[in-house]
């Protein structure tokens, strides 16, 4: 089942992407600042639950788009996280499709996110560079950069997407060498 998370949840949360990404403080870290941070459209959070445990979480969370005509607010699909034991079974699919409903049914035009085209491309997704976008880090790997065009989409709507400031606070933003 997958539902808005709660308050109750936010121990669930980081325990999972603790797990998933082997990470004890940045990725969930990442999670509980954009929770509260003030922004133009406030974020949607999603938990993926099996026999009453939470197993899988998604964060959508407000950036920015630097369009040639205005900024347009959008959002960034990140994290994406589900418990070792329960990946490979469609969870994470389901989580972003109901992200991604979710976005849509808000009005949200584009969601953003770095991470693998096989996986996320047949899952909504298609390399942003492509279809008019920019990167807004040279450390994130061209075919990584991808976007998810919604229903409020415009033609117009093109340029360099803008990651909020929390994404650069906790260097979460592209691939970092790990010998750094």
């Amino acid at each position: 089942m997958i539902r808005q998370e709660t308050p109750d949840d936010h121990r669930d949360v980081r325990e999972v992407h603790t797990r998933a990404f082997g990470d004890s403080d940045r990725v969930p870290g990442l999670v509980e600042a954009l929770r509260v941070a003030k922004a133009a459209l406030a974020p949607m959070s999603f938990v993926a639950v099996v026999d009453d445990r939470v197993v899988g979480h998604v964060l959508l969370s407000a950036t920015r788009l630097d369009a040639p005509r205005r900024i347009v607010d959008v959002l960034s699909l990140s994290p994406l996280g589900v418990v070792p034991e329960f990946q490979r079974q469609g969870i994470g699919t389901q989580l972003i499709a109901h992200a991604l409903d979710a976005a849509d049914s808000q009005g949200v035009p584009l969601v953003f996110l770095e991470g693998s085209p096989r996986y996320y491309g047949t899952r909504g997704f298609e390399g942003a560079s492509a279809v008019g976008f920019r990167s807004p880090s040279l450390r994130i790997p061209e075919a990584a950069f991808q976007v998810a065009r919604l229903s409020a989409h415009e033609p117009w709507m093109t340029g360099t997407f803008v990651y909020s400031e929390i994404f650069w606070a906790f260097d979460c933003v592209g691939l970092r060498d790990p010998e750094d």
